[in-house]
């Protein structure tokens, strides 16, 4: 082990922490004024981890993503000592911008920059969890670099009023196609706020049981489907509806619609064109005259809390 003698030669100090689980052996010879010696030796071990844990995280090493996409880490044991945690997590950007964390809750720590990454931008997370006590006796194990590229910018607006998403692209926001939508009901009205795709199904099923809605709906193949909430809100293409809604009236059960064909092969519809420039990370500003507001902690929508709130909600300030 390498480490450093103190100044009064009475002490050494490791250059970093020590192995969890580790034998060791300690050989030391000193030397006083008149040239007499002594050596000791002696013996001891590090205590073995109890437990482990693990953080999952997105967006996968190596992909492309759009402008809103958090870092998001997801560990596999509640962690007591957020900032030994935090302390060893850095996030670093080329070009190069500040970027701060906030933990929603005991299991998830989240990084962003204040405004959406810039495109183009290549990103590095650095875990170095590996002997890091997140709790009494639970030991961190990853020592790993995670590498992903912002690819363009893409961020659209959804106007749930006029049955509208804007598709705006680059960085002067030039609208690329407006598309007609048909969000929530009244009784069932879609989130507003800024969401982030975090998954793409070319074809999945939607239960209305998984989401807490009893026997409303259960169809086996929805089209073109990206996830925008933890909670089941997913931006989807729609065959089954009569095509006279979109554009003109919101129906769904909290869902944003566009026209589909059954089978989710076709890439001129809609529902089809959006799925296949559409990536994700992508962002989605929603707007509407009513409805609630998307919590920034369901899905990865950290964006909706202010930037002073978002970097109060550091362990380390």
């Amino acid at each position: 082990m390498a480490g450093t003698i103190g100044p009064d030669g009475a002490g050494w100090v490791p250059d970093g922490a020590l192995p969890l689980g580790t034998a060791f052996t300690l050989d030391a010879v000193a030397e006083d004024g008149q040239g007499q010696r002594a050596a000791q030796h002696s013996a001891f071990s590090t205590a073995a981890r109890a437990h482990t844990f693990v953080a999952f995280f997105t967006p996968e090493d190596g992909s492309t993503v759009g402008v809103g996409m958090p870092v998001s880490l997801r560990f596999s044991r509640p962690i007591a000592d957020r900032a030994a945690v935090e302390r060893a997590v850095r996030v670093g950007a080329d070009p190069p911008v500040v970027v701060a964390a906030h933990w929603f809750g005991n299991q998830r720590l989240d990084f962003r920059p204040q405004q959406y990454w810039a495109a183009g931008t290549k990103v590095t997370v650095a875990l170095r969890l590996k002997d890091v006590q997140g709790a009494p006796g639970e030991f961190g194990t990853q020592s790993r670099d995670v590498r992903f590229t912002v690819g363009r910018a893409q961020v659209s607006t959804v106007d749930l009023d006029a049955h509208t998403l804007t598709v705006r692209a680059g960085r002067g926001g030039k609208v690329v196609r407006v598309l007609k939508v048909s969000g929530g009901s009244p009784e069932h009205s879609t989130y507003r706020g800024v969401m982030v795709v975090s998954e793409r199904y070319k074809v999945t099923r939607m239960n209305s049981q998984t989401v807490g809605m009893g026997d409303e709906y259960d169809i086996k193949d929805v089209p073109h489907a990206m996830r925008l909430t933890g909670s089941g809100t997913f931006i989807h293409g729609n065959y089954w509806a009569d095509p006279g809604v979109f554009g003109r009236a919101n129906t769904s059960h909290g869902c944003i619609g566009l026209a589909d064909d059954k089978g989710g092969a076709s890439k001129d519809t809609p529902a089809g064109w959006l799925f296949e420039h559409t990536v994700p990370g992508d962002v989605l500003e929603v707007t509407a005259s009513a409805g609630d507001f998307v919590p920034p902690q369901n899905g990865l929508n950290g964006w909706n809390l202010p930037w002073e709130q978002w970097v109060a909600g550091s362990a380390l300030r």
